[in-house]
């Protein structure tokens, strides 16, 4: 969420934000409304001060049909109150959801497009594997390793379905706990929190309204979350953090569940899109500077590069254009891995910077040195994501016998094994 003073002094940088991020929003119609509000405001404190008044008159009238004029006046003014009140009530509630559908402006090196394949690619880090022999795809490997049972998951979980068995589910976990260990010696915070979380961090996240499709809500108003970031960043809402902990620095790790309501006939089978998957998040909140914005962003990026950097996968990163950012991104990078039977990259990672979108929503605050308040900053980033990051490991490491590497730094997660066969 934009502060509305902003907004009314920069209506040309909002419209502009909307274009570039191909979202169909009318700053003019949102000021429009403002307006009606603060003249209605303004009209129902004169009528209230009025009806004040005429009632203290009440007990000055010096004589009874003076009195009964003025208790018919006072009515009067109480049923014009009321009606105004309630003009007032819509009013708010018209104008809150449109604040809420107010884009954010993205940073000037955002790149135009309407699509993610218009993301422009920024680096790339490693040699993609040349196999001499034919190279099968994740499924096939973990299934004839008998680390996945995809027929049994869909048995109990449906669509998209999977267990992952045996080895394969102490693969998972290596992985968790090689992210929270990298990162917690980075000094970021070990967390794990709830998936089963209420509306307002999602509203406060900016997943709601926009993204309200892609969320399984449960009969009590609390939503399935798909990304720890919320819970983490509803730990501090309505509350004043200490400048001297900023910048606040967390692993946080979560099940998390997405509908893939817009994902009908992609990648229908296998482990890169599902249902209930885990992840390690990095999240940060910050001052409000957008250098320090800037430079933290980059030490996210930074992280995700050094955890696949470690783990020997190869992959590329790329600047998301206009249209493929959120409503509250400021700017996002996404981390493609390279998956041989595609032969081709996919998004396994992303890393984004908000400004104080979300804080303004959760209203996170700090004092200044001057004692003055205002609202953090925020960024998050995946640090691992399972089992989607599976696919890229299992296919990049598997060997002329159908084994598979394990990757040097997890083999102490794994009890020193070499291969998984």
């Amino acid at each position: 969420m934009l502060d509305i003073t902003f907004i009314r002094e920069n209506p040309d940088l909002i419209k502009e934000a909307a274009r570039k991020k191909h979202v169909d929003f009318d700053v003019y119609a949102l000021i429009a409304v403002d307006d009606d509000r603060r003249t209605r405001q303004k009209y129902i404190e004169e009528l209230r001060a009025e009806k004040n008044r005429s009632t203290d008159a009440v007990q000055a009238a010096s004589s009874d049909t003076e009195r009964e004029g003025i208790i018919k006046e006072v009515k009067n003014l109480k049923r014009r109150l009321q009606s105004e009140e309630r003009i007032l009530t819509h009013n708010i509630k018209k104008w809150r959801e449109l604040m809420l559908n107010v884009p954010n402006i993205p940073d000037f090196s955002v790149p135009e497009g309407q699509y993610d394949v218009e993301n422009k690619e920024v680096r790339a880090w490693g040699e993609r594997p040349i196999f001499e022999f034919k190279p099968k795809d994740h499924i096939t490997l973990m299934s004839d390793l008998d680390m996945v049972d995809i027929e049994r998951g869909t048995k109990i979980s449906g669509f998209r379905g999977y267990i992952l068995k045996g080895i394969g589910a102490r693969l998972q976990m290596a992985l968790w706990q090689f992210a929270v260990d990298s990162l917690n010696k980075k000094g970021y915070v070990p967390l794990a929190v709830p998936s089963l979380v209420r509306r307002e961090a999602f509203v406060g996240t900016g997943y709601l309204p926009q993204f309200e499709d892609d969320l399984y809500k449960t009969q009590d108003d609390t939503y399935l979350s798909g990304t720890a970031e919320v819970s983490v960043m509803g730990m501090w809402m309505n509350e004043v953090i200490s400048k001297d902990d900023l910048p606040m620095k967390f692993a946080a790790f979560s099940p998390c569940y997405r509908r893939e309501a817009g994902a009908h006939g992609k990648d229908t089978k296998g482990l890169i899109r599902v249902h209930e998957f885990f992840k390690v998040e990095q999240v940060i909140l910050s001052e409000a500077s957008h250098q320090m914005s800037v430079a933290l962003h980059e030490e996210l990026a930074a992280n995700v590069d050094d955890l696949l950097q470690q783990l020997g996968i190869p992959y590329r990163v790329v600047v998301n254009c206009g249209g493929d950012l959120g409503l509250g991104q400021v700017k996002k990078y996404d981390f493609e891995t390279w998956v041989p039977s595609e032969g081709a990259y996919r998004e396994t990672h992303s890393c984004s910077y908000f400004h104080d979108f979300q804080t303004r929503r959760f209203r996170i605050r700090y004092k200044d040195e001057n004692g003055k308040m205002n609202y953090a900053h925020s960024l998050n980033a995946t640090a691992i994501a399972t089992p989607r990051i599976l696919v890229s490991l299992v296919e990049n490491y598997q060997q002329p016998d159908g084994s598979i590497k394990i990757p040097e730094v997890l083999k102490k997660y794994m009890g020193n094994k070499e291969f998984i066969k």
